[in-house]
């Protein structure tokens, strides 16, 4: 068996064609969808994505307002930023990117952001929304897993076991829940998890999003199991890649989404999803 590659960079594609349609209808009416990005510091990471994220913005039609800050900003000028952000009606969507410099406190900044603008869904009101069932904005991430279910014809989990390795709140926890709330059986595994390839082995669906090159091996895996690979990480030769051992897990499971390709754009397109969402609601 060969597992069949899920195409994030298409399917991001797709759902990025159907937010412009969405743009350009809402900026017809006269409300152009309006994503704020903040970036603190000169993390080549951080530049890299800032620079993917308002890119990807201009392209959907819609505005994107870059701020750039030194490292040496202060937490309350930043606070004070985002105070603005949260006033202004041509802003649907505030994001401030992480990681932040040591001497800013990344939940205090988090939880500055309005929740109506929390396009990113870290902030606590958008968690609460999401355990306990009610609408509010998903973080991008694991929604774009989410996507990608759906896309495979698995976007209804009832009967299967999902396994997360990773319980982040950025991504572990709230993909939980979402496969959760698809009906899914899920289990957390994580660094405290004793015999995690036994664990991993029982997975109709396996997410894995530790931040660990290649963790997740063939012998984890069950015969056609959907592997998402959520990890972005640098070999020893310095290339992109997941969480997973691609090429041998690939001979093993049903579905699996490689690195680069996969999660990394789909993160991108929901987040443009998420903007265009928070300005359908102003």
């Amino acid at each position: 068996m060969t597992a069949q590659r899920i195409d994030g960079k298409a399917l991001a594609a797709q759902v990025r064609a159907e937010v412009a349609v969405h743009a350009a209808a809402l900026t017809a009416a006269g409300r152009q969808p309006g994503l704020a990005v903040i970036l603190v510091g000169a993390n080549p990471a951080s530049q890299v994505y800032v620079r993917n994220k308002v890119a990807a913005c201009e392209q959907a039609g819609m505005r994107s307002i870059l701020e750039t800050h030194a490292a040496t900003l202060r937490e309350a000028d930043l606070l004070a930023r985002i105070h603005t952000l949260n006033q202004d009606e041509a802003v649907h969507g505030i994001l401030v990117q992480l990681p932040l410099p040591a001497h800013i406190d990344a939940h205090r900044v988090i939880e500055a952001i309005s929740p109506r603008k929390d396009v990113d869904g870290f902030h606590v009101s958008s968690a609460g929304a999401l355990m306990v069932g009610q609408p509010g904005f998903r973080p991008c991430t694991p929604l774009g897993c989410m996507r990608m279910l759906e896309h495979i014809g698995m976007g209804r989990l009832r009967g299967k076991h999902a396994v997360v390795v990773g319980r982040s709140n950025i991504v572990g926890k709230p993909m939980a829940m979402m496969l959760l709330a698809a009906d899914a059986t899920v289990t957390i595994a994580h660094s405290g998890t004793a015999d995690l390839a036994a664990i991993c082995r029982q997975a109709d669906v396996l997410v894995a999003a530790v931040g660990k090159v290649g963790l997740i091996t063939a012998d984890m895996v069950k015969p056609g199991a959907v592997v998402i690979d959520v990890g972005m990480n640098r070999n020893a030769e310095g290339a992109l890649c997941g969480d997973v051992d691609f090429g041998a897990v690939e001979q093993v499971a049903g579905w699996i989404t490689p690195v680069p390709g996969g999660v990394g754009p789909m993160t991108i397109a929901m987040l443009l999803a998420n903007t265009v969402q928070a300005c359908e609601q102003f």
